[in-house]
This record gives C-alpha cells, structure tokens and sequence, in this order.
C-alpha cells in the first residue's frame, strides 16, 4: 500500500480522527461510571450508617453499648457482607470496630481513625490499606438521649467498582478497535470509489499518444470538480491535437514542395558536371554541391515519411508476408555496402516469422538498423542480424561490435535530427531522422524498438512487432 497516496491519507486521516473521538467519549464515560459507581456506593454506606445512628445509638444511655455490638453484628454481619463499621467515642476511643472480612479485602485495624470528631454530616472519604487496596468511608455524627457524641463510620471495598470499571474498558476497546477496522475498512471503500473516476481518468490519459489525439478522456459525471478537470483536460487534448495536425500539415507541405526544385536542381548539376568535365574546378564545385543537393533530398524524404507515418497514412498496402525472409534479402543486399568498410554481416532467420503489415515500410526498418550498425561499426567489425518471436510477437534484432552510444546520448537517440556526433554524422551523410522513421513505423504497426548500448563496445536495438496480427496500420486503411 502506497502510504504517500490521497486514498491512504484520507483513511488514516478519518481513521484517526474517529479514535481521537472515541478515546474522548470513552474517558468521559469513564469518568462519569466512576462518579456514579462510587457515588451510589457512598449513598448506601451513608444510608447504614444513620439507620445505625438513629436506630441503636440514640438509646444507648438506656440499652447499653454492648446492646448496640451484638445489634450490629445481627443485623449488619459485617465480615459476612465485606463491610468495615466502626463507632467512635467523643474522648477518641472505639466503642465498635468490625474484624476483618471474609473476603480479607481489608484490615479493618490498619484503617486510620477519623480526620474529625464531628464529622460533616453525608461525607466520605478513600482510606487506603496496607495491600495499596482503596476503600470508601462515609462518616455520620450520633447523639445518645444522654448527649454523647458518637461517630459512626461505614465502609466497603472500592474493588468491585473497579472490577466493573476494568470490564467496561476492555469491552470498550474491543469495541473501539471492531468499529475502527469497519470505518476504516469502509472509507477505503469509499475513498476508492469515489477516486475510481480519477483512475479511470488516468489509465485513459496513459493510453493517449501522437497517434490517437482523437481520443477523449472519460467524463466524470459523479463530481463537478472531476467533471470540470476532465473537460478541461479534453480541451487541452484538442488543442495539442490542433497543434501537432498543424505540424504535420506544415511538415508534409513542405517536403512535398521541396521535392520538384531539388530534383530539378540535381538534374541541372549533373548536366553541368557533365558539360563541365574538363573544368576540374566546375566539375569539383558542382558535385560537392550534388552531395549537399542528395542530402537535402533524403532530409526531406525523411520528413515526408515521417510526417505521413504520424498522420496514420502509411502506405495502403497491408499483406501478411514473412518477416524471415524479408531480413534475409535485405541482409544479402548490404553486404556491399558492409563489405566496402570491410564488416560482416549474419543473418540468423531459420525459420518462418509472419507479420502483418507494409512489407516496405518493415523493410525500411532493416535498412536504417544495419546501415546504423555499419556506420558506427569499425572496419573488421562484424552485424548480426536475427529474426524469431518471444512470447507470441515478432522479434528482429540488429547488434553490432561498434563504437556504441553515450549514456548521456541515450535517452534522446529516437529524436528527430538528433545525433550524436554532429560533424561525423554529417560526414557519413547522416540528418539524425533514420531511427525517428523507425520507430514512427514500428508505431504504426503497433509495435515498439528499444535498444540496448555500452560506449566503446557496440549497440543491439531490438524490433518487436504483431505476430499473425492485424496491425494498426491496417486500421488506418480499411
């Protein structure tokens, strides 16, 4: 789980919250159970302690003290009920004090004597014992008919308030920790749902390339902010879709134009090369013009191609051929121009490898890989060329021992008009646009190129396209 996401944040945050929440009311009710609990439990003791004062020391001038021990033991039975009675003289001495209970919950001997010798009338107090055990005292003040003064004090145990108290929160946290995995489990539902329209928002704008501007992302009709993101988002699809047709409309245009003047200029410079051949000046100064001239007319070839590559509109012949074959004699026809620098070339194609697609286009990807290999390979270098499939799709790998690319070069090799060493690419009448025109076309049939390259050690650029497939060049053209 992603812990830096909105869906995790907003959970964490609403879970959070519903726990600070929870503690809160939870304390409270604490406090208030322990209020009520001990408050009930001194109502009760002060209750037996002025049925004690009312009924057998008012009368103890006339029934005696002892009277007054064995009514409390028979009526009272404070070790059997758990109790602590004591009765107080005036002068401090003790005319009654309980044993210890059955339960031993307290030394009734260790309990301190009483703060006061007149009491206030309804108060209680917390005596601790010598086990660290907390009990409740309420004291009452008692008049005999003779008007001696009495104090008569009646306790219990704190500990069955405390043993409620620990039930009600270990209940109160499982019931906490249930209801916090349910909201939680419940808001990440939620959350999620409602970010599903983002996410779909996403993997749409994922799936959105040069080729497919005409698409549109997925209107959020759930919520007016995703609504309105998602139209605005649409409308800058539009307008970069207007842009990149300008371009291209631009690009295809120009090159189309530019065409006629150049084969009407490379017509013209070979006639004066020709008129001119005794002229060794003449004849030098038009054909370094010449190579400027077919140079020029390549760059702009390419421009053609890749501006109608972009447009979808490859050429309109799409036939199932076998790519094998195809690599074979290609192959067989660079070996000249491999020989010249003295690099071989080996082709590994032993079997059949079907595609769909435009077999001259896929022809121009061979080319431009394996002139690539034998440019930048040295002389006694070696290119090998292999054809196969891998995991159902259609793989034609070019590698080469040559000079390799530079790291930092890497991720810009597929620009248009990027190269790598501008003066020695111009030299080998290279305009950067061979590997743009190969990947324009692997687009276009719905497949992809990547390579791999060590400076120094050489390049491998693998083709990967549609096995028995319909491409999406044949989309463009049915």
């Amino acid at each position: 789980m992603n812990t830096r996401s909105i869906r995790f944040r907003l959970v964490a945050w609403y879970a959070g919250l519903l726990i600070a929440v929870f503690i809160f009311l939870g304390l409270l009710i604490y406090a208030g159970l322990k209020l009520y609990l001990e408050q009930s439990l001194a109502t009760t003791q002060l209750r037996r302690a002025r049925q004690i004062s009312e009924t057998l020391l008012s009368n103890v001038s006339r029934t005696g003290e002892a009277h007054v021990t064995n009514e409390i033991n028979a009526w009272f039975a404070p070790e059997t009920s758990d109790r602590f009675i004591r009765i107080t003289r005036q002068d401090g001495s003790t005319l009654y004090t309980s044993q210890t209970p059955r339960d031993s919950s307290f030394d009734a001997s260790h309990i301190p004597p009483p703060p006061t010798l007149i009491p206030i009338p309804g108060s209680w107090r917390k005596e601790s014992t010598a086990d660290g055990k907390k009990l409740l005292i309420a004291s009452v003040p008692a008049f005999s008919n003779d008007n001696r003064q009495f104090i008569v004090e009646v306790g219990a145990s704190l500990e069955p308030i405390h043993a409620i108290l620990h039930r009600s929160t270990l209940m109160f946290a499982l019931a906490l920790a249930a209801m916090v995995v349910v909201a939680a489990a419940g808001g990440y539902l939620l959350v999620g749902k409602a970010l599903a329209p983002v996410n779909e928002i996403s993997r749409s704008a994922e799936q959105i390339t040069l080729h497919n501007l005409k698409e549109r992302l997925p209107i959020a009709r759930t919520a007016a902010e995703l609504e309105a993101l998602s139209l605005s988002l649409n409308r800058m699809i539009a307008r970069l879709d207007d842009s990149f047709e300008q371009n291209r409309r631009f690009i295809a245009d120009a090159s189309h134009e530019l065409r006629t003047p150049l084969t009407i200029m490379r017509g013209e410079l070979e006639s004066i090369i020709e008129q001119t051949g005794s002229v060794p000046e003449v004849r030098a100064t038009a054909g370094t013009i010449l190579e400027e001239v077919e140079r020029l007319g390549r760059i702009v070839e390419g421009l053609f191609a890749i501006s109608r590559l972009d447009a979808g509109e490859a050429q309109k012949e799409c036939i199932e051929f076998d790519l094998a074959e195809l690599a074979s004699t290609t192959s067989d026809q660079m070996c000249l121009l491999a020989e010249d620098k003295g690099i071989s070339i080996s082709c590994e194609a032993s079997r059949q490898v079907p595609v769909a697609g435009d077999r001259a286009r896929i022809k121009q990807i061979i080319v431009n890989l394996l002139d690539n290999a034998i440019k930048y390979t040295q002389p006694g270098g070696r290119v090998c060329l292999s054809v196969g499939t891998f995991e159902g799709r259609a793989r034609l790998e070019v590698e080469d021992n040559g000079i390799g690319i530079p790291t930092e070069a890497q991720p810009h090799i597929f620009e248009r008009f990027f190269r790598v060493d501008k003066a020695r690419s111009r030299e080998m009448g290279g305009a950067g646009l061979g590997l743009s025109i190969v990947k324009s076309i692997c687009a276009a049939h719905g497949g992809r190129v990547e390579f791999q390259s060590i400076e120094g050690a050489g390049s491998r650029f693998r083709v990967e396209l549609p096995l028995n497939g319909r491409s999406r060049l044949d989309q463009h053209t049915t």
